[in-house]
């Protein structure tokens, strides 16, 4: 007879391990998601002279919606068949989602004020590139739902916020206060550049005052400027916000949330191989 034993990292050391590796199958996953996400926002600017645009995302966004969710799958399921994801990490994505999205309903109307953010940089900081770039969808999906947000901008702020949950996985390995400074200001960079980004969606079909309106056929470089133009004398105020609330909340509590996360990784034991010992004899 034996029993099924696992064995738990020591007391007081994290668990380096992230709960959805970047491995060969989830990393073509995520590559797919990139490629996918480059094109979706990208394409107005190399488009050829003449082309017909669409006055709204309304016809490409439910296609890119339902190539992104097969994709998103693809890197949990990638790594639930080979073993590098179990029961309690999704259950701890779900939490992680969860709260987020919550938090996203905070967002909306408020100045561009967004905790949301914190969940997405610490949470792939501690577990990982994979697993921030799925928090990162799956929070905005959740909070879209929540707040009644559902549209055709819904699968561009999924790919947006998944990659600020995946690079936050990607910083350098420090700890302590360095850590916190490094994790504020990614925070900072990351909600500008999102708003930043996220503009995209709409910017191309819609028309403003010469000097920011996209024009099909001109040289990238024309567009860009354009472009760099609008978002600084319409969005940047909002985003100055989003950046702010986020920078203040990780310097003020990021080392004591880092911990919890990390503490319940560790209690979780993700990363603790199962071994088989032989049981003591039956009374």
């Amino acid at each position: 007879m034996s029993a099924r034993v696992p064995t738990t990292p020591a007391p007081g050391r994290v668990s380096s391990r992230a709960l959805v590796p970047v491995r060969a199958r989830s990393a073509l996953a995520l590559s797919l998601v990139f490629v996918v996400g480059i094109a979706a926002f990208g394409w107005p600017f190399v488009i050829q002279p003449g082309s017909a645009l669409d006055t709204s995302h309304s016809a490409d966004a439910p296609l890119l919606f339902v190539v992104l969710l097969p994709l998103l799958a693809a890197v949990v399921l990638a790594e639930l068949t080979s073993g590098g994801m179990d029961a309690k990490a999704v259950a701890l994505l779900g939490m992680l989602a969860a709260i987020g999205g919550a938090l996203r309903a905070l967002g909306p109307g408020t100045a561009g004020l967004e905790p949301t953010f914190v969940v997405l940089v610490l949470g792939g900081r501690v577990f990982g590139r994979g697993f921030g770039f799925v928090l990162g969808a799956l929070t905005l999906f959740v909070g879209a739902v929540i707040t009644g947000g559902v549209g055709p901008w819904l699968v561009f702020q999924m790919l947006a916020a998944g990659a600020v949950g995946f690079f936050a996985g990607c910083l350098p390995r420090v700890r302590g206060r360095a850590e916190v400074l490094a994790l504020a200001g990614y925070a900072a960079a990351a909600s500008l550049a999102y708003g930043l980004v996220m503009n995209l969606w709409f910017w191309p079909f819609a028309a403003y005052g010469p000097e920011v309106t996209y024009v099909a056929g001109d040289p990238a470089a024309a567009n860009v400027a354009r472009y760099l133009l609008f978002y600084v004398t319409t969005s940047l105020p909002w985003d100055l916000g989003r950046a702010g609330l986020c920078l203040l909340v990780v310097l003020l509590a990021g080392r004591p949330l880092l911990r919890a996360l990390r503490r319940s990784a560790r209690r979780a034991a993700f990363d603790a191989p199962v071994r088989f010992e032989p049981s003591g004899p039956r009374p």
